[in-house]
């Protein structure tokens, strides 16, 4: 076990990008390619690189996420390893929530600060990817840093949405910019110059992005949290850092993307089912864990599926599955249409007939999915079709949201039969 590191997972504000996929969960509990949640990746992650104290910080819509870490990640308890959530907390010194990325680590530093190490490893909930966290603490060890920051190259479109920093030929990290517009990145130019260790990268790329994972050694990080009062590490911590720490960037060149957008998610989810997929769950050496659960194997009758992962007891009958993503329990009806779509699946098999009228749980016969989000339990009446024909871009309409031209079905969503959206 690296017993000189302790992670501190982030589990994010309200998530209203996603919404409403988290209107009744928090951003990490929100479920991806088909059976795990999105907290399973920096888990996963860290149990990898033999890190086994992991703190997740929560506080909105926390309920799921709690329940999930509480009965997946059960470690030896003969050991002094652990996956514990951290609440936001009101004290009597403090009735504030957590207010930023920064601020919700110095409140939870009280209990934190209780377990010894020399490094905290600070992840984000949201993002998927698959790095090796040893690779990253090594080099902040090799390197003498007093922070270190992990870094991809970005276009400039993407440059928008992102921290972008400089950096001299050895790596040190000499300027911090969140979200600088078009004009500022004219302005602030390649990243990375000429004769740097970092300087293997294309035109088309020219900027290094901040992906969200830190390392801090343990005093600098105490030091930062009492000296300075900003609450977002992005915005405020990390410029304040320059002046005075030696904060170093870590090179990371494989797929990783942040799905903290309804956009970002579905283009995540549908990514997967492609046979050259960048990022796969199934990596022999290093899967990502999810919880157990006791499902049946799917059953397909006369279907035709391409480019799609089908998860476990779903249930296919005489329909057309192309390019998406059929979540755990999915039910679908003959002569349905599915593609391009992500359906999350249910929390349960409908256990009583529905009441007359009512669409069974699941998807329908004769339904035409196209690109569409279906959130968990939802019914789906027959008949219904949902393509969006008309390229709405932004609409709340009755019973589903339409954001980025995706239809987003919430938790629970019912469908009449023969609905055209």
């Amino acid at each position: 076990m690296l017993s000189d590191t302790l992670a501190i997972i982030l589990g994010g504000g309200v998530g209203t990008r996603l919404f409403p996929l988290t209107a009744t969960r928090s951003k990490p509990a929100v479920p991806i390619g088909g059976k795990y949640r999105l907290i399973d990746v920096p888990v996963s992650g860290c149990l990898h690189a033999d890190i086994r104290r992991i703190f997740v910080l929560t506080q909105f819509n926390s309920a799921s996420l709690n329940r999930h870490i509480s009965h997946t990640y059960r470690l030896d308890m003969f050991s002094s390893g652990f996956v514990e959530i951290l609440a936001a907390e009101q004290t009597p010194d403090n009735t504030n929530w957590y207010q930023g990325t920064a601020d919700a680590v110095r409140k939870a530093m009280r209990h934190v600060s209780q377990h010894e190490a020399e490094y905290y490893l600070i992840l984000a909930g949201d993002h998927l990817y698959r790095m090796d966290y040893r690779d990253l603490i090594e080099a902040h060890r090799d390197t003498r840093a007093d922070i270190t920051i992990a870094a991809q190259p970005v276009d400039a479109d993407t440059a928008t949405e992102m921290g972008i920093f400089r950096f001299d030929k050895a790596g040190q990290i000499v300027a911090f910019e969140e979200k600088p517009d078009a004009q500022r990145l004219a302005e602030i130019g390649r990243s990375v110059p000429a004769g740097s260790l970092f300087a293997r990268h294309s035109d088309e790329q020219p900027f290094m992005a901040s992906m969200g994972v830190y390392v801090f050694s343990r005093d600098v990080l105490h030091g930062i949290l009492e000296r300075e009062a900003g609450v977002d590490f992005g915005r405020e911590l990390i410029p304040a850092a320059l002046t005075r720490h030696r904060v170093n960037a870590y090179l990371y060149r494989d797929y990783w993307a942040d799905v903290g957008t309804i956009e970002s998610f579905y283009e995540a989810n549908v990514m997967l089912g492609r046979p050259a997929a960048p990022f796969r769950f199934w990596d022999p050496r290093r899967p990502i864990y999810t919880h157990l659960r006791h499902l049946p194997g799917s059953r397909m009758t006369d279907c035709h599926l391409r480019h799609s992962i089908v998860s476990d007891g779903c249930f296919l009958d005489r329909c057309q599955v192309e390019e998406s993503v059929l979540g755990i329990r999915t039910k679908v009806g003959a002569g349905t249409w599915i593609t391009r779509s992500v359906l999350l699946g249910a929390d349960a098999y409908e256990e009583y007939p529905p009441e007359p009228g009512a669409p069974a749980l699941g998807i329908g016969r004769e339904v035409v999915l196209d690109r569409v989000i279906v959130d968990k339990n939802a019914r789906i009446g027959d008949g219904a079709r949902l393509t969006n024909e008309a390229n709405v871009q932004h609409a709340d309409g009755e019973g589903y949201y339409i954001r980025g031209g995706i239809i987003v079905l919430p938790k629970g969503s019912i469908i009449p039969p023969g609905t055209v959206v």
